[in-house]
C-alpha cells in the first residue's frame, strides 16, 4: 500500500526528476493520481520526461522546470512556481545528484560542484520547501536521496562520499527538528539506494548488470518502507543483501569504537578479520 500522503491530487516535487530514480518516482506518483513537478538541469531530458508524465497524469497536472539545486535563488524560484501552480507541496523528494568521480587532491571546482549538487541541493530544497509544507498543516514527506557510500565511505571517490555523508547527517537533523516542531505533520526520510542501473551508474553500459536493481524496483521498495514508517530506507539489490550491508556499516562504526585504522575494511592488516566477521552468523 502507498503512504497516505501519496493520494490523488496531492503534489509531489522531485529534483533530478528527468531520469533514473527521480523519473521512476515521478511516474509512480503520477500513476497514483498525484500532481507532479520535476526539476532537472537538462532541458532535453525534462521535455521527454514531461511528455511521459503527461501521458499518465495529463499535461495540466505536470510541471517541469530547469533548476540548479545548488543555487538557493534557483530553488527559491522553483518553490514559488510550484506554490503558484499547485498551491503547495505534499511530497518533496530531494533526489538530484551527480557522480563524475573525484580524487583527494583533484580540481577544487569538481569538489565544489559535487558537494553543491549532492549536499547543498538537499539542504536548499529542505530549507526552502519545508516551512511552507509545515504551514499548510497537512501530512507530508521529505525524502532525501543518500548513499551507502555516505555511511561506509569506501576509498575511490572522496568528494561523493563527503557529500552523501553530509546528506545523512542533515536528514537526521531535519527529522529531529520536524518531530519537535509544534503542529508539524511532515516527516523526513533518508533513501539509501543499493546498486541501481541509472545514467549515474551505467558507465557506458547499455544493459542492466545482473546485480543491479532497476529504478522502478528501488521506488517500489521506497514506497513500501515509507508506508512502514522507516526513516532509514536501506535498499538491497540483486548482489548485496541487507545482512551484508548491515555488517559493512557496523564494521565501519567499529573502526571508531575499537580504534582501528581509518577505513580498516580496506587495510591489508584487517582483511582477514573483516572476512571472518562477514562470515559470522
Amino acid at each position: 500500500m502507498p503512504h497516505p500522503v501519496m493520494t490523488e491530487d496531492n503534489v509531489a516535487v522531485i529534483t533530478g526528476g528527468a531520469a533514473g530514480i527521480g523519473l521512476a518516482a515521478a511516474l509512480k506518483f503520477a500513476g497514483l493520481g498525484m500532481k507532479v513537478c520535476i526539476a532537472d538541469v537538462d532541458q532535453g531530458r525534462l521535455t521527454e520526461a514531461e511528455t511521459k508524465l503527461s501521458s499518465i497524469a495529463g499535461r495540466a497536472n505536470v510541471m517541469a522546470a530547469v533548476v540548479d539545486v545548488s543555487s538557493p535563488e534557483s530553488a527559491t524560484e522553483f518553490e514559488a512556481a510550484v506554490r503558484t501552480r499547485f498551491g503547495g507541496t505534499d511530497i518533496l523528494m530531494n533526489n538530484a545528484g551527480i557522480q563524475p568521480g573525484s580524487t583527494l587532491f583533484g580540481s577544487p571546482d569538481n569538489w565544489q560542484r559535487i558537494i553543491g549538487v549532492n549536499m547543498w541541493g538537499i539542504i536548499n530544497g529542505a530549507r526552502i520547501f519545508a516551512p511552507g509544507m509545515i504551514a499548510r498543516g497537512r501530512a507530508g514527506l521529505i525524502i532525501n536521496t543518500g548513499s551507502k557510500q555516505g555511511i561506509t565511505t569506501p576509498p575511490g571517490d572522496p568528494a561523493y562520499n563527503v557529500s552523501k555523508a553530509g546528506v545523512k547527517a542533515f536528514t537526521e537533523a531535519l527529522q529531529h527538528e520536524l518531530r519537535n516542531t509544534r503542529d508539524c505533520r511532515i516527516s523526513a526520510h533518508l533513501l539509501i539506494p543499493g546498486f541501481v542501473f541509472t545514467g549515474l551508474t551505467a558507465k557506458g553500459r547499455t544493459e542492466k548488470p545482473a546485480g543491479a536493481w532497476t529504478p522502478e524496483q528501488t521506488v517500489d521498495f521506497m514506497i513500501a518502507r515509507l508506508d512502514a514508517g522507516d526513516f532509514y530506507i536501506l535498499c538491497p539489490d540483486n548482489d548485496v543483501p541487507r545482512a551484508l550491508d548491515e555488517k559493512r556499516m557496523l564494521w565501519a562504526a567499529g573502526d571508531i569504537v575499537e580504534n582501528r585504522p581509518a577505513l580498516s575494511r580496506w587495510h591489508p592488516d584487517y582483511a582477514d578479520a573483516f572476512a571472518a566477521y562477514v562470515k559470522q552468523g
